[in-house]
């Protein structure tokens, strides 16, 4: 028996505040995602990616990496699939997929997620993925 829509909403369980951040983003509610984020978030994307660096701050990581995604890219979203949760340790499989606004090239590429929750929130992220692939649909 799973949790009520009102107890998953509340719930602290690490999976749980990693899932509501992949709902927050595939909704496009930024409000919802920052929620999820700890004040001091560490929040890195992987080297060769186009958005690289690691960004403070719900308000940083938003601004830097979610809405930067939606300037570059339609309909850019991650696709969670297979969680795998040690303590406060979330690992998510994934998949990106998009279109990119400027050279119409799609891009679907599986992705690892590596988080880290404490209290109920999301204090460190990390990234990994095929940099070459999703950069490769931003070349004509």
């Amino acid at each position: 028996m799973g949790l009520t829509v009102s107890e998953f909403a509340l719930s602290a369980a690490p999976a749980d505040v990693v899932r509501r951040q992949y709902l927050a983003s595939a909704a496009g509610d930024l409000a919802a995602l920052r929620a999820t984020l700890a004040p001091d978030v560490e929040w890195t994307e992987m080297a060769g990616f186009p958005l690289a660096g690691t960004y403070r701050t719900p308000e940083g990581v938003t601004a830097h990496v979610m809405e930067r995604l939606g300037e570059e890219w339609d309909g850019w979203t991650a696709h969670d699939d297979t969680y795998v949760v040690d303590g406060e340790n979330v690992v998510v499989l994934a998949r990106y997929t998009a279109v990119n606004k400027a050279t119409g090239r799609p891009v679907d590429v599986r992705v690892a997620h590596h988080f880290v929750v404490r209290g109920g929130l999301i204090v460190r992220f990390e990234q990994f993925v095929d940099t070459a692939l999703v950069r490769a649909a931003m070349t004509g």
